[in-house]
C-alpha cells in the first residue's frame, strides 16, 4: 500500500469557520462545534475547549480506545466520542485539515445523521492547500474478521472511493438490506449523510442504565419495536445506509482511501480495526 500525492492531489480545509451546536447523543449535554481552518498536515484535529490548556486529540485510528456503540479517540487522557457522523462528513468532503473545537466530551447529535455537519461544511466551502494529498491507495486486500458472528470488512483496490455493505438484522422488520454506492459528494448528500441512527425500543432502557442515549429523541434517533417504525423513515432501508455513513467515518480515521469497501454486519469495532490495520500497514 502507498500514499499517493501529486499536483492534482492538493491537501484542503475549510475556507470558512463551520459551527454547529446541539445535544450530545450519549451524554444529552449541550455542545458547541465550531470548525476551523487549519494548516496543510495538520489533520483532523478535535481540541477540547472546556479543558484547562485546551489538550488536542487527533482524529487518528491509532487513538482509538472505545468502540462501544460510538467511536471514542484518547489522547493524553483527553478523549471524544460518537465523532463517527462527523468523520463521516470529512472523508465525505474531501477536508484534510481541520481544528474541530468542541466544549464537551461529544458532537452534538444533530438528527441522528450526519446532513448538518455535511451542509455546514459544504456552506464554509473548501480550499485547497500548497501541500500534496496524502491518499491511502489500496493495492492488495485488507481484511478483518468476526468469525463468532460471520462478520467482515475488508478493502480491495479501486481506483475511487465505493462502499458495499450488507447488514443483516434479526428483526423481522428489517432483515438483510444491501447497498454499493460510489462516493462523491454530490451522491453522499442526498444518499448516505441523511441516514439516522436506528435503536430497537427494548434496547433504550438498557442503554440509558448504562448511561448511554442521554440525548435520544424521535427527532435523533429512528426507533422500531415489534410492531413497527415509531418515526418515519428517511429511506426504506435507512439502516444499511447509515451502516456505510458509519465505515465511511470509521475508516477516515486511518486517512482518506483510494479503494472499495465491501462489509458484512461489521460495526464500529471491526471498522477501526481495519483502520488501524491500514495506518500500521503506513509505518
Amino acid at each position: 500500500m502507498s500514499i499517493s500525492g501529486g499536483i492534482d492531489l492538493q491537501q484542503t480545509t475549510l475556507a470558512a469557520e463551520a459551527v454547529y451546536n446541539g445535544i450530545g447523543l450519549h451524554s444529552g449535554r449541550e455542545v458547541h462545534l465550531v470548525m476551523k481552518p487549519a494548516p496543510a498536515d495538520t489533520g483532523l484535529v478535535f481540541v477540547r475547549t472546556d479543558i484547562e490548556g485546551r489538550p488536542q486529540i487527533h482524529a487518528a485510528a491509532a487513538n482509538v480506545t472505545s468502540t462501544m456503540r460510538a467511536t471514542t479517540v484518547e489522547e493524553n487522557g483527553c478523549k471524544v466520542f460518537t465523532i463517527e457522523h462527523l468523520m463521516s462528513a470529512f472523508h465525505a468532503m474531501g477536508i484534510d485539515n481541520c481544528y474541530i473545537e468542541i466544549d464537551a466530551e461529544e458532537p452534538p447529535v444533530a438528527d441522528g445523521s450526519s446532513l448538518a455537519f455535511f451542509q455546514v461544511m459544504k456552506a464554509a466551502g473548501v480550499v485547497e492547500l500548497p501541500a500534496e494529498r496524502k491518499e491511502i491507495v489500496i493495492d492488495k486486500v485488507y481484511r478483518i474478521d468476526d468469525e463468532q458472528h460471520n462478520r467482515f470488512v475488508m478493502v480491495v483496490p479501486y481506483d475511487g472511493f465505493r462502499v458495499s455493505f450488507t447488514s443483516v438484522n434479526p428483526h423481522k422488520l428489517i432483515g438483510i438490506q444491501y447497498e454499493n454506492f460510489e462516493i462523491t459528494p454530490e451522491l453522499y448528500e442526498t444518499e448516505i449523510a441523511p441516514a439516522r441512527t436506528i435503536a430497537y425500543e427494548k434496547e433504550i432502557e438498557a442503554l440509558r442504565s448504562m448511561g448511554l442515549g442521554l440525548g435520544g429523541t424521535l427527532e435523533s434517533v429512528i426507533v422500531y419495536n415489534d410492531e413497527g417504525w415509531i418515526n418515519p423513515l428517511h429511506f426504506e432501508d435507512e439502516l444499511v445506509r447509515h451502516k456505510i455513513l458509519d465505515v465511511i467515518g470509521d475508516l477516515r480515521l486511518a486517512g482518506p482511501i483510494r479503494g472499495h469497501v465491501i462489509a458484512v454486519a461489521s460495526g464500529h469495532a471491526l471498522n477501526t480495526s481495519l483502520a488501524k490495520k491500514l495506518q500500521a500497514s503506513l509505518g
